[in-house]
């Protein structure tokens, strides 16, 4: 039987996945307990986590949706404010000290669940999700596409932005909200700057990624795979085109919810930039670099970008963003598929060890 290319190859695909995060969860053990360290590889966890969710909506999706950001700041406002209600005595201190210095003289009522830590989180992670379910039935059902839905999600991220800024006894404003203790969780504060947070941030990503890929693997993602080529055809088809973008546009908000939650832990803050337009739109660039149609592709893209503005941006900081730039437009031009396409042609030449599967592989599913 034919053998497949090695790049291709579903049991090398995991394999590749399995040593990758093998490999990230032993860094604690061989860089030492540096604080600053381990607190900013946790960061790279999320922006991988956000990555993730642009390779799902538009690489696999084929949603071209400028909006992920809306999801992150939700989220990560739900998880300051569980975290901050985890400080307040219910008693003696019971309303934040930013309400105060705004005049409220009570705990306005959207914060009264967030007393409750389970509440708060589910919250942070429903809202988000009940959210773009509701925007995307709106989107898709009128059979928007394209540049279309890319400016419906930008107008909508603004205008959240706008939001959070504007309502500053609710949200502290440009300020921002800055829980004063950690997060606690089943009696255990997780410190935002130890091996724990590292790990948590690692393991999130880790989780998702597998989830999304089983996910790409079944039946539903050839389906949105076929959306994603020609979603006429699929509706010739008899398949409900709307009802499946509108399924993988909410699980692409609940990855950057996660995300949002999991980066309020590592920073103990959140403001209205979460929710600003350029962040979105880098984080299209990270996947689009990495490979928007290759799950690891557009982690790996996330992560380089991110160390790479760490260890050479304090040094060209006032032309990061022109580099940043140009290396998209590089991408654009010459590696549509991002640095994951370069790859699959470089193992093309290596010959697949592997002996031939029994069925045949689908070389459109998940990378």
């Amino acid at each position: 039987m034919h053998k497949t290319n090695l790049y291709h190859d579903k049991r090398a695909q995991w394999a590749v996945y399995a040593i990758f995060f093998g490999v990230l969860a032993l860094l604690p053990v061989w860089m030492g307990d540096d604080p600053f360290t381990l607190n900013q590889y946790a960061r790279y966890g999320v922006f991988g986590i956000l990555a993730l969710s642009v390779s799902l909506v538009w690489g696999f999706g084929g949603i071209l949706s400028l909006g992920q950001g809306i999801a992150f700041g939700m989220a990560a406002y739900g998880m300051a404010a569980t975290m901050q209600m985890q400080y307040q005595d219910p008693v003696n201190d019971p309303i934040p000290s930013f309400m105060l210095t705004n005049e409220l003289t009570a705990l306005p009522t959207v914060w009264e669940p967030f007393w409750n830590t389970s509440v708060g989180l589910i919250l942070s992670m429903g809202i988000p999700v009940l959210f773009f379910t509701i925007f995307g039935i709106l989107i898709f059902q009128a059979r928007l596409a394209g540049a279309f839905v890319a400016i419906m999600t930008l107008a909508m991220l603004g205008a959240w932005y706008n939001m959070a800024y504007d309502m500053q006894p609710f949200t502290a404003g440009f300020n921002g909200i800055s829980p004063p203790s950690a997060f606690k969780a089943f009696g255990v504060e997780v410190d935002p700057y130890s091996s724990m947070i590292y790990w948590v941030s690692l393991g999130v990503l880790a989780a998702l990624t597998v989830s999304t890929k089983l996910l790409l693997q079944s039946k539903f993602g050839t389906i949105i795979q076929a959306i994603r080529d020609d979603a006429e055809r699929a509706r010739f088809l008899g398949y409900n085109v709307a009802f499946y973008q509108v399924v993988v546009f909410a699980l692409g908000g609940l990855i950057a919810a996660l995300g949002g939650m999991v980066w309020v832990i590592i920073v103990q803050y959140v403001s209205p930039t979460a929710l600003e337009i350029f962040f979105s739109i880098t984080i299209v660039i990270w996947a689009a670099v990495g490979g928007r149609m290759s799950l690891f592709g557009a982690i790996f893209g996330a992560i380089f970008i991110n160390a790479a503005q760490s260890y050479v941006g304090d040094e060209f900081q006032a032309t990061w963003f022109i580099i940043l730039g140009t290396i998209f437009i590089v991408v654009v031009r010459f590696l549509p598929k991002g640095l994951a396409g370069l790859f699959e042609y470089a193992i093309s030449f290596v010959p697949n060890p592997l002996p031939a599967p029994r069925t045949s592989v689908n070389s459109d599913i998940a990378k």
